[in-house]
């Protein structure tokens, strides 16, 4: 554990929290007012006596914006997100509900590329924003170039979760365990958590915002983690054309394919025994047949059966053999090439797939179709069609452009 006294006055004196209160207020007085100006939005209230308020400040020797961290204006504390349409996410009625400065907080951890061993990669590297947190390419790419054998799953609207599975085997219980998980894998991250601690406890630009979050500057991995869980858990997709479509009736939003993609995802191709509820997934563990090589009688990746087998928790033993969790379909447009481990190349293809009956196998999982499906090739276009109106908004970010020093 490395904790120490840390205070403002250590590295300017001049900066005491008085001081840094007033910054906070003018800094986002003149944000709140460009936005106006940019027609973003209007701050509630504001009333000449606020104005009067930023000037006095001002004229009483507080130091002016400019003298803010770049790093802090460019991720000032937001209000935390309402959930877009669709996904019924609720951040308030969490049992431990995120709160801005902690989000603002896991924001930087998230896209600081020092929190692993060689300082080039973060946990932005494999879950990039623009593919919805998830990544481009089949699988992910660690430190020095190594490469592991699975792709990085998103965590989009994963605040709320029917069942407490995180990543692809279910070995986490939380997204504060999955965030932990890459720091310390040596083909990821490749460092370790006293490091990683230490590291930013190094970083006297990063203590104030420790305070802010958690009440005193102590910098410890559970912080670290719980810092950025928050942040992933702001990360919410709806609003989607299928939700304009299904949830406020607007008929216009979506075309006559994508609401017969509707039909059979939920009758004829039965997508829905496993991407199920408002955010598409049951977040269990089924045998697709992924990974199968009938030669050998063996998966080239044993999923859920890594996590259980010899455990208490093994569950249904053999049967976890090449089961993987369920994935939203939310966004699922931008984050080919699909699958664990990257091998479908389109979502064309990824039904295709389903529509042959998968890859036969000892442990495929039951409620895989015991014979093709029989679906046209229009109407596979549909289910794709589908698919793609889950596209939405509410999620997306990028890297904040400089971090605390």
């Amino acid at each position: 554990m490395l904790e120490r006294e840390f205070s403002w006055a250590a590295i300017d004196p001049q900066r005491t929290s008085v001081t840094r209160a007033a910054h906070r207020s003018v800094t986002g007085r003149i944000v709140q007012l460009r936005l106006v100006r940019n027609g973003i939005g209007r701050p509630e209230g504001l009333q000449l006596r606020t104005l009067c308020g930023v000037l006095l400040l001002a004229a009483a020797g507080c130091a002016a914006p400019a003298d803010v961290p770049p790093w802090e204006v460019g991720n000032p504390v937001r209000p935390l997100p309402v959930s877009p349409i669709g996904p019924d996410i609720d951040l308030s009625s969490l049992r431990t509900p995120p709160t801005p400065e902690r989000v603002r907080l896991g924001r930087w951890l998230f896209y600081d590329k020092r929190l692993s061993a060689d300082g080039t990669v973060s946990c932005s590297t494999c879950h990039e924003p623009e593919h919805a947190f998830s990544q481009g390419t089949p699988v992910a790419t660690g430190i020095r170039g190594q490469k592991g054998k699975r792709k990085a799953p998103t965590f989009i609207n994963q605040a709320v979760t029917l069942y407490p599975h995180f990543f692809w085997d279910g070995r986490a219980n939380s997204l504060e365990e999955q965030a932990l998980g890459p720091m310390a894998n040596p083909i990821e991250m490749g460092n370790t958590h006293e490091a990683v601690v230490a590291t930013v406890a190094a970083v006297p630009g990063y203590r104030p915002y420790f305070v802010e979050a958690f009440g005193s500057d102590a910098v410890t991995k559970e912080r670290i983690a719980q810092a950025i869980a928050d942040y992933e858990r702001t990360r919410m997709s709806g609003n989607s054309p299928y939700d304009r479509w299904r949830r406020t009736r607007d008929a216009s939003a979506v075309s006559a394919e994508v609401k017969q993609g509707h039909e059979l995802f939920f009758g004829k191709a039965a997508c829905v025994q496993c991407h199920v509820g408002s955010r598409f997934t049951d977040n269990n563990f089924h045998n697709i047949g992924i990974g199968w090589d009938e030669k050998t009688k063996a998966f080239s990746d044993e999923g859920r059966y890594q996590t259980t087998k010899g455990t208490v928790n093994e569950g249904f033993g053999e049967a976890d053999r090449g089961a993987f969790k369920t994935p939203t379909l939310r966004e699922v447009n931008k984050r080919a090439p699909y699958m664990h481990d990257g091998s479908v190349a389109t979502l064309r293809e990824v039904v295709e797939y389903y529509n042959r009956g998968g890859n036969r196998n000892p442990y495929l999982d039951p409620k895989m179709p015991a014979k093709p499906l029989g679906l046209t090739p229009a109407e596979i276009d549909a289910l794709v069609a589908m698919m793609k109106a889950l596209d939405g908004e509410g999620y997306a970010d990028t890297a904040p452009t400089s971090f605390p020093k």
